[in-house]
Protein backbone atom coordinates (compact mmCIF):
# COMPACT_ATOMS: atom_id res chain seq x y z
CA UNK A 1 0.00 0.00 0.00
CA UNK A 2 1.38 3.45 -0.93
CA UNK A 3 2.04 5.92 1.87
CA UNK A 4 -0.64 8.33 0.58
CA UNK A 5 -3.23 5.56 0.31
CA UNK A 6 -2.35 4.32 3.79
CA UNK A 7 -2.94 7.77 5.25
CA UNK A 8 -6.29 8.08 3.45
CA UNK A 9 -7.41 4.69 4.69
CA UNK A 10 -6.30 5.52 8.24
CA UNK A 11 -8.18 8.82 8.17
CA UNK A 12 -11.30 7.06 6.90
CA UNK A 13 -11.07 4.52 9.72
CA UNK A 14 -10.62 7.32 12.23
CA UNK A 15 -13.66 9.18 10.94
CA UNK A 16 -15.77 6.01 11.12
CA UNK A 17 -14.66 5.42 14.70
CA UNK A 18 -15.44 9.03 15.62
CA UNK A 19 -18.90 8.73 14.07
CA UNK A 20 -19.59 5.57 16.03
CA UNK A 21 -18.42 7.22 19.26
CA UNK A 22 -20.77 10.17 18.72
CA UNK A 23 -23.67 7.98 17.65
CA UNK A 24 -23.28 5.71 20.68
CA UNK A 25 -22.88 8.81 22.90
CA UNK A 26 -19.55 7.54 24.16
CA UNK A 27 -17.84 10.87 23.52
CA UNK A 28 -17.41 13.65 20.97
CA UNK A 29 -15.27 11.46 18.74
CA UNK A 30 -12.36 13.76 17.95
CA UNK A 31 -9.76 12.15 20.18
CA UNK A 32 -10.64 8.51 19.52
CA UNK A 33 -10.82 9.16 15.77
CA UNK A 34 -7.35 10.68 15.76
CA UNK A 35 -6.04 7.88 17.95
CA UNK A 36 -7.22 5.23 15.49
CA UNK A 37 -5.71 7.16 12.58
CA UNK A 38 -2.32 7.40 14.30
CA UNK A 39 -2.36 3.75 15.32
CA UNK A 40 -2.89 2.71 11.68
CA UNK A 41 -0.48 5.30 10.28
CA UNK A 42 2.09 6.64 12.79
CA UNK A 43 3.20 9.26 10.23
CA UNK A 44 -0.30 10.62 9.68
CA UNK A 45 0.37 13.94 11.41
CA UNK A 46 3.40 14.64 9.20
CA UNK A 47 1.48 13.78 6.03
CA UNK A 48 -1.68 15.67 6.98
CA UNK A 49 0.41 18.74 7.80
CA UNK A 50 2.22 18.79 4.45
CA UNK A 51 1.48 21.56 1.96
CA UNK A 52 -0.16 23.76 4.60
CA UNK A 53 0.91 26.88 6.44
CA UNK A 54 0.79 25.67 10.06
CA UNK A 55 0.83 27.85 13.17
CA UNK A 56 1.29 26.22 16.59
CA UNK A 57 0.06 27.88 19.77
CA UNK A 58 1.37 26.66 23.12
CA UNK A 59 1.90 27.75 26.70
CA UNK A 60 0.44 27.05 30.11
CA UNK A 61 -2.53 29.42 29.87
CA UNK A 62 -4.41 31.02 26.98
CA UNK A 63 -3.84 28.39 24.28
CA UNK A 64 -7.50 27.93 23.38
CA UNK A 65 -8.20 31.66 23.36
CA UNK A 66 -5.15 32.60 21.28
CA UNK A 67 -5.61 29.77 18.79
CA UNK A 68 -9.23 30.86 18.21
CA UNK A 69 -8.03 34.45 17.74
CA UNK A 70 -5.45 33.30 15.20
CA UNK A 71 -7.99 31.16 13.41
CA UNK A 72 -10.37 34.09 13.04
CA UNK A 73 -7.51 36.26 11.75
CA UNK A 74 -6.26 33.71 9.21
CA UNK A 75 -9.78 33.08 7.92
CA UNK A 76 -9.37 36.47 6.25
CA UNK A 77 -7.00 34.65 3.88
CA UNK A 78 -8.55 31.20 3.39
CA UNK A 79 -10.04 28.16 5.13
CA UNK A 80 -8.30 27.13 8.36
CA UNK A 81 -8.08 23.72 10.03
CA UNK A 82 -8.26 24.18 13.81
CA UNK A 83 -8.64 21.93 16.85
CA UNK A 84 -11.18 24.25 18.39
CA UNK A 85 -12.51 21.57 20.73
CA UNK A 86 -9.37 21.89 22.86
CA UNK A 87 -8.09 18.37 22.05
CA UNK A 88 -4.46 19.51 21.98
CA UNK A 89 -2.53 16.24 22.04
CA UNK A 90 -1.51 14.30 18.89
CA UNK A 91 -4.83 12.43 18.58
CA UNK A 92 -6.79 15.68 18.53
CA UNK A 93 -4.37 17.37 16.11
CA UNK A 94 -4.70 14.54 13.61
CA UNK A 95 -8.49 14.63 13.88
CA UNK A 96 -8.54 18.40 13.27
CA UNK A 97 -6.32 18.20 10.19
CA UNK A 98 -8.25 15.20 8.83
CA UNK A 99 -11.54 17.08 9.23
CA UNK A 100 -10.38 19.79 6.81
CA UNK A 101 -7.96 18.11 4.41
CA UNK A 102 -8.09 20.91 1.83
CA UNK A 103 -7.60 23.88 4.20
CA UNK A 104 -4.36 25.67 3.20
CA UNK A 105 -3.86 26.98 6.76
CA UNK A 106 -3.89 25.23 10.12
CA UNK A 107 -3.85 26.66 13.64
CA UNK A 108 -3.01 23.97 16.18
CA UNK A 109 -3.29 24.42 19.93
CA UNK A 110 -0.64 22.03 21.27
CA UNK A 111 -0.02 20.83 24.82
CA UNK A 112 3.44 22.01 25.88
CA UNK A 113 4.74 18.50 26.48
CA UNK A 114 4.08 17.50 22.85
CA UNK A 115 5.46 20.61 21.15
CA UNK A 116 8.94 19.20 20.35
CA UNK A 117 7.48 16.16 18.57
CA UNK A 118 4.61 17.98 16.86
CA UNK A 119 6.85 20.80 15.62
CA UNK A 120 9.28 18.28 14.16
CA UNK A 121 6.38 16.59 12.34
CA UNK A 122 4.63 19.62 10.85
CA UNK A 123 7.50 22.16 10.61
CA UNK A 124 5.30 25.17 11.44
CA UNK A 125 5.66 28.54 9.75
CA UNK A 126 5.12 30.17 13.14
CA UNK A 127 4.94 29.06 16.74
CA UNK A 128 3.41 31.18 19.52
CA UNK A 129 4.75 30.71 23.06
CA UNK A 130 2.45 32.48 25.50
CA UNK A 131 3.69 31.76 29.02
CA UNK A 132 5.17 29.03 31.22
CA UNK A 133 4.10 28.36 34.80
CA UNK A 134 3.27 25.49 37.15
CA UNK A 135 0.48 23.29 35.87
CA UNK A 136 -0.48 19.70 36.69
CA UNK A 137 2.82 18.75 38.29
CA UNK A 138 1.74 15.10 38.44
CA UNK A 139 1.49 14.98 34.63
CA UNK A 140 3.58 17.77 33.11
CA UNK A 141 6.43 17.90 35.59
CA UNK A 142 8.54 20.81 36.79
CA UNK A 143 8.15 23.95 34.69
CA UNK A 144 11.89 24.55 34.29
CA UNK A 145 12.26 21.10 32.78
CA UNK A 146 9.59 22.12 30.26
CA UNK A 147 11.54 25.29 29.45
CA UNK A 148 14.69 23.27 28.73
CA UNK A 149 12.80 20.85 26.46
CA UNK A 150 11.26 23.71 24.49
CA UNK A 151 14.61 25.50 24.24
CA UNK A 152 16.16 22.41 22.67
CA UNK A 153 13.23 22.02 20.27
CA UNK A 154 13.35 25.65 19.12
CA UNK A 155 17.07 25.38 18.39
CA UNK A 156 16.21 22.84 15.70
CA UNK A 157 13.50 24.93 13.96
CA UNK A 158 15.56 26.94 11.52
CA UNK A 159 12.62 28.16 9.39
CA UNK A 160 10.01 28.72 12.10
CA UNK A 161 9.22 32.19 13.44
CA UNK A 162 8.80 31.89 17.22
CA UNK A 163 6.47 34.61 18.52
CA UNK A 164 7.22 34.91 22.23
CA UNK A 165 6.09 36.87 25.28
CA UNK A 166 9.29 38.60 26.41
CA UNK A 167 7.78 39.59 29.78
CA UNK A 168 7.84 35.92 30.80
CA UNK A 169 11.36 34.97 31.90
CA UNK A 170 11.02 31.27 31.11
CA UNK A 171 9.43 31.95 27.72
CA UNK A 172 12.31 34.27 26.84
CA UNK A 173 14.89 31.69 27.85
CA UNK A 174 13.28 29.06 25.61
CA UNK A 175 12.59 31.33 22.63
CA UNK A 176 16.08 32.87 22.68
CA UNK A 177 17.30 29.61 21.17
CA UNK A 178 15.14 30.11 18.07
CA UNK A 179 16.72 31.29 14.83
CA UNK A 180 13.84 33.73 14.17
CA UNK A 181 12.31 35.05 17.42
CA UNK A 182 9.71 37.83 17.40
CA UNK A 183 9.41 39.49 20.82
CA UNK A 184 6.07 40.77 22.11
CA UNK A 185 5.87 42.88 25.28
CA UNK A 186 2.60 42.11 27.06
CA UNK A 187 3.27 43.42 30.56
CA UNK A 188 2.09 40.18 32.17
CA UNK A 189 2.27 40.26 35.98
CA UNK A 190 2.76 36.62 36.97
CA UNK A 191 6.36 35.96 38.01
CA UNK A 192 5.92 33.32 40.72
CA UNK A 193 7.73 30.66 38.68
CA UNK A 194 10.72 32.71 37.57
CA UNK A 195 12.32 34.24 40.64
CA UNK A 196 15.69 32.82 39.57
CA UNK A 197 17.49 32.80 36.25
CA UNK A 198 16.90 29.65 34.14
CA UNK A 199 20.41 30.01 32.73
CA UNK A 200 22.60 30.49 35.83
CA UNK A 201 20.31 30.40 38.89
CA UNK A 202 20.90 34.05 39.82
CA UNK A 203 18.10 36.24 41.15
CA UNK A 204 15.79 37.90 38.61
CA UNK A 205 15.15 41.57 39.37
CA UNK A 206 12.08 43.43 38.03
CA UNK A 207 11.71 47.18 37.41
CA UNK A 208 8.58 48.40 35.63
CA UNK A 209 8.53 46.39 32.38
CA UNK A 210 12.19 45.44 32.56
CA UNK A 211 13.72 42.35 34.13
CA UNK A 212 17.25 40.99 34.23
CA UNK A 213 19.44 38.45 35.98
CA UNK A 214 21.54 39.93 38.77
CA UNK A 215 24.44 37.58 37.91
CA UNK A 216 24.65 36.86 34.17
CA UNK A 217 23.77 38.86 31.04
CA UNK A 218 20.33 37.30 30.61
CA UNK A 219 17.73 40.08 30.38
CA UNK A 220 14.45 41.06 28.78
CA UNK A 221 14.92 41.62 25.04
CA UNK A 222 13.56 44.72 23.35
CA UNK A 223 10.10 43.88 21.95
CA UNK A 224 9.07 44.75 18.40
CA UNK A 225 5.39 44.49 19.37
CA UNK A 226 4.14 46.11 22.59
CA UNK A 227 0.81 46.05 24.39
CA UNK A 228 -0.13 49.31 26.12
CA UNK A 229 -3.60 49.15 27.61
CA UNK A 230 -5.95 48.53 24.67
CA UNK A 231 -3.34 49.57 22.12
CA UNK A 232 -0.82 47.36 20.35
CA UNK A 233 2.26 49.12 18.94
CA UNK A 234 3.46 47.36 15.78
CA UNK A 235 7.00 47.20 14.29
CA UNK A 236 6.03 49.80 11.70
CA UNK A 237 5.30 52.38 14.39
CA UNK A 238 1.54 52.14 13.98
CA UNK A 239 -1.05 51.58 16.72
CA UNK A 240 -3.88 49.07 16.67
CA UNK A 241 -6.83 49.49 19.02
CA UNK A 242 -7.91 46.05 20.24
CA UNK A 243 -11.35 46.97 21.69
CA UNK A 244 -11.95 43.31 22.60
CA UNK A 245 -15.25 41.94 23.83
CA UNK A 246 -13.36 39.55 26.11
CA UNK A 247 -12.40 40.89 29.57
CA UNK A 248 -9.06 41.23 31.31
CA UNK A 249 -5.38 41.90 30.73
CA UNK A 250 -4.68 38.25 29.94
CA UNK A 251 -6.96 38.34 26.89
CA UNK A 252 -5.40 41.58 25.67
CA UNK A 253 -1.99 39.93 25.99
CA UNK A 254 -3.24 36.90 24.04
CA UNK A 255 -4.55 39.23 21.36
CA UNK A 256 -1.22 41.06 21.02
CA UNK A 257 0.58 37.76 20.47
CA UNK A 258 -2.10 36.65 18.00
CA UNK A 259 -1.71 39.87 15.99
CA UNK A 260 2.05 39.39 15.80
CA UNK A 261 1.70 35.77 14.66
CA UNK A 262 -1.00 36.60 12.12
CA UNK A 263 1.24 39.33 10.70
CA UNK A 264 4.01 36.76 10.25
CA UNK A 265 1.80 34.72 7.92
CA UNK A 266 0.35 37.63 5.97
CA UNK A 267 -2.63 39.16 7.82
CA UNK A 268 -2.35 42.95 8.40
CA UNK A 269 -2.72 43.90 12.09
CA UNK A 270 -5.82 46.09 11.59
CA UNK A 271 -7.55 43.33 9.63
CA UNK A 272 -6.72 40.79 12.32
CA UNK A 273 -7.87 43.09 15.14
CA UNK A 274 -11.24 43.65 13.47
CA UNK A 275 -11.80 39.91 13.32
CA UNK A 276 -10.77 39.44 16.96
CA UNK A 277 -13.53 41.85 18.01
CA UNK A 278 -16.13 39.34 16.84
CA UNK A 279 -15.17 36.86 19.60
CA UNK A 280 -17.50 37.02 22.61
CA UNK A 281 -16.75 33.72 24.36
CA UNK A 282 -14.25 30.86 24.19
CA UNK A 283 -15.99 27.51 24.37
CA UNK A 284 -18.44 28.96 26.90
CA UNK A 285 -15.88 30.98 28.89
CA UNK A 286 -17.08 34.49 29.76
CA UNK A 287 -20.55 33.61 28.50
CA UNK A 288 -23.45 34.76 30.67
CA UNK A 289 -26.28 32.27 31.13
CA UNK A 290 -29.69 32.98 32.58
CA UNK A 291 -30.83 30.42 35.16
CA UNK A 292 -34.23 31.09 36.77
CA UNK A 293 -33.38 33.85 39.30
CA UNK A 294 -29.70 34.22 38.40
CA UNK A 295 -27.49 35.64 35.67
CA UNK A 296 -24.36 33.46 35.72
CA UNK A 297 -21.03 34.40 34.10
CA UNK A 298 -18.86 31.33 33.47
CA UNK A 299 -15.08 31.46 33.79
CA UNK A 300 -12.32 28.86 33.62
CA UNK A 301 -9.13 28.83 35.73
CA UNK A 302 -6.76 25.86 35.93
CA UNK A 303 -3.57 26.81 37.78
CA UNK A 304 -2.14 29.59 39.99
CA UNK A 305 -1.27 31.95 37.14
CA UNK A 306 -4.68 31.47 35.54
CA UNK A 307 -6.51 31.99 38.83
CA UNK A 308 -4.54 35.18 39.46
CA UNK A 309 -5.80 36.66 36.19
CA UNK A 310 -9.37 35.42 36.68
CA UNK A 311 -9.72 36.77 40.22
CA UNK A 312 -8.77 40.23 38.90
CA UNK A 313 -11.70 40.36 36.46
CA UNK A 314 -14.42 39.28 38.91
CA UNK A 315 -17.03 41.91 39.65
CA UNK A 316 -16.36 43.13 43.19
CA UNK A 317 -20.00 43.19 44.29
CA UNK A 318 -21.15 39.87 42.82
CA UNK A 319 -21.37 36.54 44.72
CA UNK A 320 -18.93 33.84 43.60
CA UNK A 321 -19.22 30.08 43.15
CA UNK A 322 -15.82 28.35 42.97
CA UNK A 323 -15.82 24.74 41.66
CA UNK A 324 -12.82 22.39 41.71
CA UNK A 325 -12.42 18.79 40.52
CA UNK A 326 -9.27 16.65 40.41
CA UNK A 327 -9.64 14.26 37.49
CA UNK A 328 -6.72 13.27 35.29
CA UNK A 329 -7.46 16.16 32.92
CA UNK A 330 -7.32 18.62 35.86
CA UNK A 331 -4.27 17.12 37.53
CA UNK A 332 -4.86 15.04 40.64
CA UNK A 333 -2.42 17.07 42.74
CA UNK A 334 -4.33 19.95 44.37
CA UNK A 335 -1.35 21.54 46.11
CA UNK A 336 -1.69 24.44 43.67
CA UNK A 337 -4.67 25.69 45.69
CA UNK A 338 -2.20 27.07 48.25
CA UNK A 339 -0.50 29.22 45.60
CA UNK A 340 -3.72 31.02 44.63
CA UNK A 341 -4.39 34.35 46.34
CA UNK A 342 -7.95 33.49 47.40
CA UNK A 343 -7.70 36.27 49.97
CA UNK A 344 -9.03 38.50 47.15
CA UNK A 345 -12.47 36.93 47.79
CA UNK A 346 -12.81 38.39 51.28
CA UNK A 347 -15.98 40.40 51.78
CA UNK A 348 -18.02 38.50 49.17
CA UNK A 349 -20.63 35.76 49.34
CA UNK A 350 -18.67 32.65 48.35
CA UNK A 351 -19.87 29.08 47.74
CA UNK A 352 -17.35 26.26 47.24
CA UNK A 353 -18.40 23.43 44.95
CA UNK A 354 -17.09 20.55 42.87
CA UNK A 355 -15.89 17.08 43.77
CA UNK A 356 -13.01 18.48 45.81
CA UNK A 357 -14.92 21.26 47.54
CA UNK A 358 -13.65 20.06 50.93
CA UNK A 359 -10.03 20.75 49.89
CA UNK A 360 -11.07 24.16 48.62
CA UNK A 361 -12.98 24.89 51.83
CA UNK A 362 -9.85 24.24 53.90
CA UNK A 363 -7.86 26.64 51.71
CA UNK A 364 -10.51 29.36 52.09
CA UNK A 365 -10.53 28.89 55.86
CA UNK A 366 -6.83 29.70 55.93
CA UNK A 367 -7.48 32.65 53.59
CA UNK A 368 -10.09 33.89 56.12
CA UNK A 369 -12.82 33.88 53.46
CA UNK A 370 -16.28 33.06 54.90
CA UNK A 371 -18.07 30.54 52.69
CA UNK A 372 -20.41 27.57 52.59
CA UNK A 373 -20.20 24.29 50.67
CA UNK A 374 -22.47 22.71 48.07
CA UNK A 375 -20.75 19.98 46.02
CA UNK A 376 -23.08 20.37 43.00
CA UNK A 377 -22.11 23.67 41.27
CA UNK A 378 -25.58 24.11 39.76
CA UNK A 379 -27.21 23.64 43.15
CA UNK A 380 -24.62 26.05 44.58
CA UNK A 381 -25.95 28.79 42.31
CA UNK A 382 -29.43 28.24 43.69
CA UNK A 383 -28.26 28.83 47.27
CA UNK A 384 -27.47 32.46 46.42
CA UNK A 385 -29.85 35.43 46.39
CA UNK A 386 -31.37 36.41 43.02
CA UNK A 387 -29.09 38.40 40.73
CA UNK A 388 -25.64 38.07 39.20
CA UNK A 389 -23.25 35.20 39.99
CA UNK A 390 -19.60 34.77 39.03
CA UNK A 391 -18.85 31.06 38.58
CA UNK A 392 -15.19 30.05 38.33
CA UNK A 393 -14.31 26.39 37.73
CA UNK A 394 -11.29 24.33 36.80
CA UNK A 395 -11.20 22.18 33.67
CA UNK A 396 -13.56 19.23 34.14
CA UNK A 397 -15.85 21.15 36.50
CA UNK A 398 -16.18 23.85 33.82
CA UNK A 399 -16.73 21.33 31.02
CA UNK A 400 -19.52 19.65 32.96
CA UNK A 401 -21.15 23.00 33.71
CA UNK A 402 -21.15 24.05 30.06
CA UNK A 403 -22.92 20.79 29.22
CA UNK A 404 -25.48 21.14 32.02
CA UNK A 405 -26.41 24.79 32.37
CA UNK A 406 -28.05 25.45 28.98
CA UNK A 407 -30.38 22.53 29.62
CA UNK A 408 -31.59 23.51 33.09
Amino acid sequence: MSTRLRTRASVAAGRLTAWFSRTARLGRGGVIGGRVTLRLDPKALRRLGQDRTVVIVTGTNGKTTTSLMLTRALEALAEVAHNGDGANMPDGLVAALAARPDAPYAVLEVDETYVPWVAEQVQPAALVLLNLSRDQLDRVGEVRMMERDLRAAFAGLSRTVVVANCDDVLVTSAAAAAARPVWVGTGRRWSGDSVSCPRCGGAITHTDREWRCAVCAFARPEPTWTLDGDLVHTPGGRQVDLDLRLPGEANRANAALALAAAHCVGVPPHTAAARLRTITDIGGRYRTIRRTRHSVRLMLAKNPAGWAETLRVLDEDTPVVVAVNAHEADGRDLSWLWDVHFERLRGRQVVVAGERCADLAVRLCYAEVPHWSEPDPVAAIDTLPPGGVELVANYTAFRDLVDRLPDV
